[in-house]
């Protein structure tokens, strides 16, 4: 005669409970605890990101962290949400800082300006001049925009890469972008070279 326990499901544990049996080596408690956590987990570390498939990565390892770490959890200093969400975070920043790139001086990027072709005189003083008036007006805006316009203008990056080599948000990217291309076609129609 087989006879059968009941079991309590463990969907049904609080956070804490489960965590316990998480870090216990429960195989069912670790499919239980990340489907609980996966959307939070993963949406924080694509919204540090904004890269989906870094995303992946950082929530697998805020969950390995967590089993691995799940007995050294103090519920008196935070809920279990915050604690792996500290987690992620914690892994998602480091994931950036490793990615960023160099930020580019922007007096190299001046220097990138194309130089007078001497191939036709007009041509190369009619640039030379246009070049001129444009090398002031971009001394007069914010370090962030001036690069933001050359990086876009002369190396021909897009507003994704800018925000990858300046290791800030793609909307903040636009956003310097925007202004600074704004100012300096104020700043040009002033001239009278708009």
């Amino acid at each position: 005669m087989l006879v059968m326990t009941m079991v309590p499901r463990l969907d049904k544990l609080s956070d804490e409970a489960l965590l316990t049996a998480l870090g216990l080596g429960d195989p069912d408690a670790a499919l239980v605890f990340i489907r609980r956590f996966q959307a939070k987990v993963y949406g924080l570390a694509a919204l540090i990101t904004s890269d989906r498939v870094l995303a992946e990565d950082i929530a697998q390892q805020a969950f390995e962290r967590a089993w691995r770490h799940a007995g050294s959890y103090d519920g008196r200093r935070a809920s279990v949400t915050t604690w792996l969400l500290t987690i992620t975070r914690n892994l998602a920043i480091d994931a950036c800082r490793v990615r960023r790139a160099d930020p580019v001086d922007p007096s190299m990027l001046q220097g990138m300006l194309p130089a007078t072709s001497e191939i036709d005189p007009l041509a190369a003083a009619v640039h030379s001049d246009a070049i001129d008036r444009v090398r002031p007006a971009l001394a007069q805006l914010p370090a962030e925009q001036r690069r933001a316009v050359l990086l876009a203008t002369l190396a021909g990056r897009t507003a994704i890469e800018i925000g990858e080599i300046e290791g800030i948000p793609v909307p903040t990217a636009k956003s310097r972008l925007r202004l600074g291309l704004a100012k300096l076609r104020d700043s040009l129609a002033l001239q009278g070279l708009s």
